[in-house]
């Protein structure tokens, strides 16, 4: 077998070899079908990839293969040793494999005291060279232990790094002393290698003074990092460079300079550098000089508006005068720094207040603050304020925290990634409080014309000016917003939605939008204005339209499975489908409870969800020791609303018709369904009043009348807010007479004229005038 590589197979040493080429696999295979005996000769070159003849050494040796295994690709890995010394007298063959005739070729054996010398020497040089490099010393005393000089030469010589023509020599030699002389060489020459190396690395350490072995020490760190592609120069070249890009005022590029040149002193591993490039990467990426929308265009604007939303004129011509108004200071402003003038920071910012949207959910606040954004051509950000306590998430935290982030108004101006987008504080009614400070005190300065032009970052610890901002709040309720706070916004109220409103809104926003979501084109699903009533009047009974998009989503879910199932299109659906598709109806035909027995009247209450119609039942039972029981979680106002009322029916009983002993004898429990809902607020004495009255006289009140109204204890009825809601609630609920204080006659002006249309108004200024009408007489 012809062995590559410089690879020489020594007598009685082991050694495992790779055999992968066919002819030599095959050899391997018939001698392990024999007595496993093959003699393992060293080929003269490597330039051939089949040895013949002329192409191997004559000294070889016989080696036994004491192991085999085959890989998975079919090559062969064996574990040889070698027995004796042969030379090669003659080749008999070449295929399918080298075969040759071989004679013994043994060492001459030492003789004298010369080789024991020589011996010694091998080992003693064994010892310095295994100071000097990784020889293991377990090798060292293996071979202290051979007493043959033959088995010991050859066992070195297996081990030492020596070329291949050198072990071809080492081979080829005839006697030990020889052998052993010819290894004193190679040990002596690897030892003084080995040794000149170390010499030559301690006399260059020596002479690199501090500053050199630092450079020399940087250079191999920047190289490796350079490989790795961790360059910390090439990090802070970057740093920089977007540093001078950001546009920054100097007060903050002084401060980013100043993080930038610690961070570059900064040993690496220090915990400190993550949270400086975090800091550095905010600072970079926010749009200190970026401006997104041009001039405002006042005809655009209202188009946008028309064709985002249904109705709305009078939030329309508020908001195009919030938008003229800053046109004209935009306008003034620029002619006044081309003229040189400086005008004073209030006075740069505008006079106009923030804008805030109240209404129940669903009336389309988030989306007019999407529309102004598209109207100006402006990127729009929202900032979800509902359930925040924490101060710094408006400020934002200071830097000494480990995930400290700049606060929300930071965050957005950076996805906006300009300096004057369009930001809608939404549900800004329902920021709280507690020991980690007032979001609502911090929103102050976001939200002051005065002040927000240095607004101050709690984490960036620089100003950003917000005075190009158009900020824009939404909430359901004012209650709830701090005093200070409102005063700073312009509230713009939203109030529900007629029959007819939804409608148009459905038919011109939520069906297509519906159709787009779910895959559908606008010809292949038609909704017949009767199907949309339906949906309307049985399915939903809200102030906005979310969950009328709800039932109309679920509509085109399974027009669309209809479609996908080979129905053929367009699908038209009636009224009569409506069932079909969302199940039988929710709500009664007439939402509004039919009075079939004295003591129930209906009143009308607002909630931040719009106006609600609710029942107040009164009940009479023998006298007792409690004489007037209230229930439905009722508040202190209203249980007070119910003893007023109470104290003027008693007090009035002869007018009124009842009989005066009739609370003498009786013991009367008032109750106003939900009970599990919280009610408070005087608007609902008339409706007391009238149910006691009812109760009293035995007659009951009309079904389709409503009321609202606060009572005296002489009857007179005062005016109460909320009016637009509840009568839209009364709408909606079927109710045909509303019964208002007069003093509220002019708030009807706030109603659609699709509702008033539908309505009777009764306006009442004595609670003797709501009894009257109340109970038809």
């Amino acid at each position: 077998m012809p062995l590559r590589g410089g690879t020489v197979v020594f007598p009685f040493a082991v050694m495992p070899l790779a055999v992968g080429q066919p002819r030599s696999v095959r050899l391997i295979d018939d001698a392990m079908r024999g007595d496993r005996r093959i003699v393992f000769v060293g080929q003269s070159t490597d330039d051939v990839d089949l040895a013949g003849p002329a192409h191997v050494h004559r000294v070889a040796t016989i080696g036994v293969i004491h192991h085999l295994a085959r890989t998975g690709d079919g090559t062969l890995s064996v574990v040889v040793q070698g027995m004796q010394r042969v030379r090669i007298l003659e080749f008999t063959q070449e295929e399918p494999y080298l075969r040759a005739r071989v004679e013994p070729a043994p060492e001459r054996p030492a003789e004298g005291p010369e080789a024991d010398v020589l011996r010694r020497a091998v080992l003693d040089l064994l010892s310095r060279l295994a100071a000097v490099t990784q020889v293991p010393q377990e090798f060292v005393a293996a071979a202290e232990g051979l007493s043959d000089p033959l088995q010991l030469a050859y066992l070195v010589g297996a081990a030492l790094p020596l070329r291949g023509d050198q072990r071809q020599e080492l081979l080829e030699l005839d006697t030990v002393e020889d052998k052993l002389r010819r290894l004193i060489d190679f040990i002596q020459h690897e030892i003084a290698v080995r040794e000149l190396g170390r010499k030559i690395a301690e006399e260059t350490e020596q002479r690199l003074s501090k500053s050199q072995r630092e450079y020399f020490l940087r250079e191999q760190l920047r190289s490796i990092q350079k490989e790795l592609g961790e360059g910390e120069g090439e990090e802070i070249a970057e740093l920089r460079r977007k540093i001078e890009e950001a546009g920054m005022p100097p007060e903050a590029r002084a401060e980013a300079e100043r993080e930038l040149d610690r961070l570059a002193l900064l040993p690496p591993g220090s915990p400190e550098q993550g949270m400086i490039r975090t800091y550095l990467d905010w600072m970079v990426s926010l749009p200190w000089n970026r401006l997104s929308g041009g001039a405002i265009d006042i005809e655009r604007a209202r188009r946008v508006l028309d064709e985002d939303h249904y109705d709305l004129e009078r939030i329309k011509d508020r908001i195009l005068d919030y938008l003229a108004v800053r046109k004209l200071r935009a306008e003034r402003l620029a002619a006044e720094q081309q003229e040189g003038e400086a005008p004073p920071p209030a006075d740069r910012t505008g006079a106009e207040p923030i804008l805030c949207f109240v209404g129940p959910p669903g009336v389309g606040k988030t989306s007019l603050g999407q529309s102004i954004a598209r109207a100006l051509d402006r990127q729009f950000a929202r900032v979800a304020l509902g359930g925040l306590h924490d101060e710094a998430e408006i400020r934002g935290h200071r830097r000494t925290y480990i995930g400290a982030l700049p606060g929300r108004i930071i965050q957005a101006l950076r996805q906006a990634g300009t300096r004057d987008p369009v930001i809608m504080l939404d549900e800004i009614d329902k920021v709280g409080s507690d020991w980690r400070g007032d979001p609502a005190a911090a929103l102050l300065e976001v939200l002051d014309p005065a002040q927000n032009h240095r607004f101050t970052d709690t984490y960036l610890g620089v100003p950003f000016d917000l005075s190009a901002v158009l900020f824009i709040a939404t909430a359901n309720t004012l209650d709830t917003i701090s005093p200070p706070l409102r005063d700073r916004m312009e509230v713009m109220q939203l109030s529900g939605y007629t029959e007819e409103e939804k409608l148009h809104i459905a038919e011109r926003y939520l069906v297509p939008r519906q159709l787009r979501a779910h895959g559908l084109q606008p010809g292949e699903v038609a909704f017949e204005p009767g199907a949309l009533r339906l949906i309307i009047r049985r399915y939903t009974r809200e102030a906005g339209v979310r969950a009328l998009e709800r039932e109309i989503a679920g509509v085109v879910r399974r027009v669309a499975r209809r479609v996908v199932e080979g129905a053929a299109t367009p699908v038209t659906v009636a009224a009569g489908d409506v069932e079909t598709y969302l199940g039988r109806p929710r709500l009664p035909e007439d939402a509004a409870v039919r009075i079939d027995r004295p003591g129930i009247a209906t009143g009308l209450a607002w909630t931040p969800a719009g106006g609600d119609v609710l029942q107040v039942e009164a009940a009479a039972m023998p006298a007792a020791e409690e004489r007037l029981i209230l229930t439905g979680q009722l508040g202190d106002v209203m249980r007070e609303s119910v003893q007023a009322a109470l104290t003027w029916v008693r007090s009035n009983a002869d007018r009124l018709g009842i009989d005066p002993g009739f609370f003498e004898r009786k013991a009367l429990h008032v109750h106003v369904p939900a009970g599990a809902v919280p009610k408070d607020g005087p608007s609902a004495g008339v409706t007391m009043a009238t149910a006691l009255v009812s109760l009293a006289r035995g007659r009951p009140v009309r079904s389709d009348l409503a009321m609202t109204g606060e009572i005296t204890l002489h009857g007179r009825v005062l005016p109460v807010g909320g009016i637009k809601e509840k009568v839209l609630a009364a709408h909606r609920a079927g109710i045909r007479t509303v019964i208002l204080p007069k003093d509220n006659e002019r708030d009807t002006e706030d109603v659609p004229e699709e509702a008033r249309k539908d309505l009777r108004f009764v306006y009442a200024s004595d609670a003797s005038e709501v009894i009257r009408e109340a109970l038809g007489e």
